[in-house]
């Protein structure tokens, strides 16, 4: 019997989804609001995720179930290299570091890969799922919040192997509806994808201070009073 877990996450996380909607670095982000050093921090901590992800999926590129959505062509640590290469500059290696926050996410991510590797289908889920839903609106307000060039910080939200975001997303999706897991694996699926929302929105709720030192305390508050509802997520899944 075939289980519809693309639904079964969609379903199960929708109030995540919210919540991470409503931190308030993401309001500020998605109203165009975008200060630079919390960003490049922002992508520092997503190259520790993104690395972890990558390396682990590799790992275990021929994993009864984790072989189903092992797709390469979605990996983000190049274009997140590119990213800090022009944040940073050309030593970033040496000043980058995990936050407190991006830390505990690769840790959970290194010990589900290591004690219970089908959860990291909620892991890759949740993160590139949001990146191709909303890439391209991103990628824009990101331009425009900092000035950026075409070409230039923003590396993160192209993909470049994959012409059609909407159709890979539909591959995507009958891929984990044809994952060989039971009910009781998908429910654990679900509650780790919930369990990832939880710890990008610790990433996000960490840059609130340097924000609000940028863009000054009344500021803040009034771009986060409102609940915001049907928008595009700072990256975490549809």
């Amino acid at each position: 019997m075939s289980i519809n877990l693309a639904t079964k996450l969609r379903e199960g996380t929708k109030k995540s989804h919210t919540m991470a909607e409503n931190v308030g670095f993401v309001k500020c982000f998605l109203k165009g609001v975008v200060e630079k050093t919390s960003y490049r921090k922002l992508v520092a901590n997503l190259y520790f995720v993104y690395s972890a992800i990558e390396e682990e999926m590799e790992k275990h590129r021929e994993h009864p179930v984790l072989s189903k959505i092992y797709f390469p062509e979605l990996n983000r640590k190049q274009s997140l290299e590119k990213d800090l290469y022009y944040f940073y500059g050309p030593n970033w290696r040496e000043q980058v570091a995990p936050s407190p926050a991006a830390q505990a996410y690769v840790n959970r991510i290194r010990e589900v890969s290591a004690t219970e590797p089908e959860l990291l289908v909620a892991q890759s889920y949740t993160r590139y799922l949001g990146d191709l839903s909303g890439g391209q609106i991103l990628k824009g307000i990101a331009q425009r919040g900092m000035n950026l060039s075409e070409g230039e910080g923003s590396a993160f939200y192209e993909f470049a192997d994959i012409p059609d975001e909407k159709a890979f997303k539909n591959k995507y999706r009958q891929a984990m509806n044809e994952l060989p897991i039971d009910e009781a694996k998908a429910d654990k699926i679900v509650d780790e994808a919930n369990a990832a929302f939880g710890m990008n929105m610790k990433m996000f709720m960490e840059l609130e201070g340097n924000l609000i030192v940028a863009i000054g305390q009344m500021l803040f508050n009034t771009l986060t009073r409102k609940r915001t509802s049907g928008s595009t997520e700072l990256a975490t899944a549809e």
